[in-house]
């Protein structure tokens, strides 16, 4: 998966390092000083909700988004409530993780438009 989410974004994005759990993104470099995150909601070891809630703990400032086969409305209530900028449903990813990445960088948030928000 993360294989396919690299080549899906490096065109368009610098990807400056991946992890495969939310335990390995915790214990990226700090330098690398990322703009914005993308993590799955049931990343092993640490759940992406998780590693969101330590990250904003380290004060970082980058942007969060979620990468999820989670539809749940409970999910996407939850990934919000930790800072979530985005929410991607993961058959959608190759439409909608792009222009999530983007507008999360205006300050804006985005969700799939598969997802049926509580918000």
């Amino acid at each position: 998966m993360r294989h396919t989410i690299v080549q899906i974004l490096c065109e368009d994005f610098q990807i400056v390092g991946t992890a495969e759990t939310g335990a390995g993104v915790l214990d990226l470099p700090p330098n690398l000083a990322p703009d914005v995150f993308v993590l799955d909601i049931s990343m092993p070891v640490v759940t992406g909700i998780e590693a969101a809630l330590r990250l904003r703990e380290k004060d970082s400032q980058a942007k969060i988004i979620f990468l999820t086969v989670h539809e749940d409305p409970d999910f996407v209530t939850n990934a919000m409530a930790v800072g979530a900028a985005g929410y991607v449903f993961k058959p959608c990813m190759a439409t909608d993780l792009g222009p999530a990445i983007r507008k999360a960088m205006e300050g804006s948030t985005f969700i799939s438009s598969s997802i049926h928000s509580p918000l």
